[in-house]
């Protein structure tokens, strides 16, 4: 289970996996109506403990099972006191099965039930209960209608299970997709609540699993884990023995003219995350200013694919990219990189140069892509990146036989096998030059401590979002190198003791 400062299932659903889950879960013997019913509970206590104060109440209700929800939340606020009607967007006649005996409670109730039309005012606490996780498509008129107004509304939102117009399966809007300030989402948690276009929309997430049978919900596959302090990779605790030969040798190569900087943060984070050593293979330009900034960094200038070969034979991991650039300086030191059988991440320029083809990647390195980056290598455009980023971040993994890491909102983590981690920290502080070199660093210094590939990508992307977090109290200005002690402070508290 999750640790106390974080209340949420690590396991993440698609929309299929979703809907297996409640079958499951209904075979079971739990009816469906049941289960229903405990998510209306659910969810109106935390709307009305959230907006105790405004007493008033409008239901946005669809045709499916989200409607039935917002129906029997719609009950609960009449019997408590709250001035209340539902909207219906649609036929109420087309309701059946758990949403039609919901409808019905709710008229026998005294639940005021009108048809949607232009001129409907949303009044108090708006709840979403609209559309749910098996739109597949563009939002059609009039839900579309609907979603802008209560967009323009300045309103409190409440989605139910997921903003409708939200992607389940990938955080892509669908044309259009409500603000929500709650998203309470039951049962088992979607990805789609968690990257792509997600965090514009979601708010905060709130959780309930309804206390079903926990073997029924581990016994559904996931497509994916979020990553969290209770089941992040760590660190063995380091013998009283320990010296800076059993801990690695990392090798960044990068800072062609112009970009010495990237390939000095890479080292310095390195050097932060407790790799023995460090080396960096840069322009001799840069080299006094690298030893004057970093003097326990052994800064070596190279010129040529042979100089670089044999300052690499002693280290064992490299680090291609940051500031590598694409001319013939950078195209020769990562013609290198592609013919060794050190562990690698390859970063940037590294990526760039990749994919032109170039060059190739050896097997079971470590790929860190942004979404431009990730379009070039499969061919892409960004859009179609960002459209579904589970399925590019698996393609990239798999085309490289390697760790992929997809950088951006809901950073994921994928491996040639289908495994896929997804980091739901960080913040917009963290948009600025350098973190990305940052990451990569870490990711070599993880490498070179002992870490398998997936592990160190996996525990250095959620050590790079939880630095940025906690720096983010601060304020915008975030520099790259701020972030490198606070990631030194959560390794020790991520180590084993």
């Amino acid at each position: 289970m999750p640790d106390s400062a974080d209340n949420l299932p690590f396991a993440l659903y698609n929309a299929t996996q979703v809907r297996q889950l409640d079958a499951s879960l209904i075979a079971a013997g739990t009816p469906g109506f049941k289960l229903m019913t405990l998510a209306a509970h659910a969810i109106w206590r935390v709307l009305r403990r959230r907006w105790q104060s405004i007493g008033e109440l409008t239901v946005l209700a669809g045709k499916g099972n989200n409607a039935g929800d917002g129906y029997l939340i719609a009950e609960l606020a009449l019997r408590a006191g709250w001035q209340v009607r539902v909207i219906a967007v649609g036929d109420t006649a087309a309701l059946c099965g758990d949403a039609a005996l919901a409808f019905k409670q709710a008229q026998a109730a005294g639940v005021l039930v009108e048809y949607w039309s232009g001129q409907a005012a949303l009044k108090g606490v708006v709840v979403d209960a609209l559309l749910g996780t098996g739109l597949a498509g563009p939002v059609r008129e009039p839900y579309a209608a609907v979603i802008g107004q209560i967009n323009k509304s300045g309103l409190p939102v409440l989605a139910v299970d997921i903003p409708s117009g939200l992607s389940a399966d990938t955080g892509q809007v669908l044309g259009c997709a409500v603000r929500a300030d709650i998203t309470f989402t039951l049962i088992g948690l979607k990805i789609g609540l968690f990257t792509g276009q997600a965090p514009e929309y979601v708010g905060h997430i709130a959780f309930d699993d309804l206390q079903v049978d926990p073997a029924i919900v581990a016994a559904q596959a996931a497509t994916a884990q979020r990553i969290a302090k209770g089941n992040a990779p760590q660190l063995p605790a380091r013998r009283p023995t320990v010296h800076k030969g059993q801990l690695g040798h990392v090798l960044v190569v990068g800072g062609d003219h112009g970009f010495a900087g990237a390939a000095l943060l890479t080292a310095q984070s390195a050097l932060r995350s407790g790799a023995g050593l460090v080396s960096l293979a840069t322009r001799c330009e840069h080299v006094a200013a690298a030893q004057a900034r970093i003097p326990e960094v052994m800064a070596a200038a190279v010129a040529s694919a042979n100089q670089l070969l044999a300052l690499g034979q002693g280290a064992s991991v490299w680090v291609f990219g940051p500031g590598l650039g694409q001319r013939a300086w950078g195209r020769s030191l990562l013609s290198v990189a592609a013919i060794s059988q050190v562990p690698q991440v390859w970063d940037a320029d590294a990526l760039n140069l990749l994919a032109s083809g170039c060059v190739s990647l050896p097997a079971n390195c470590v790929i860190t892509p942004h979404p431009g980056e990730a379009a070039r290598l499969l061919g892409l455009s960004t859009a179609q990146v960002q459209a579904d980023r589970p399925a590019a971040a698996r393609a990239l993994a798999q085309q490289f036989n390697g760790v992929c890491v997809l950088k951006g909102a809901g950073s994921l983590i994928a491996d040639p096998g289908g495994h896929l981690r997804l980091c739901d920290h960080g913040h917009p502080v963290m948009a600025g030059a350098g973190l990305g070199d940052v990451l990569a660093g870490v990711i070599g210094a993880l490498l070179a401590q002992g870490l398998a590939p997936f592990a160190a990508a996996t525990l250095a992307v959620w050590l790079h979002a939880r630095a940025g977090e906690r720096l983010a109290v601060m304020g915008v200005g975030l520099a790259a190198s701020d972030l490198c002690d606070a990631i030194r402070q959560l390794l020790q508290e991520q180590s084993v003791v």
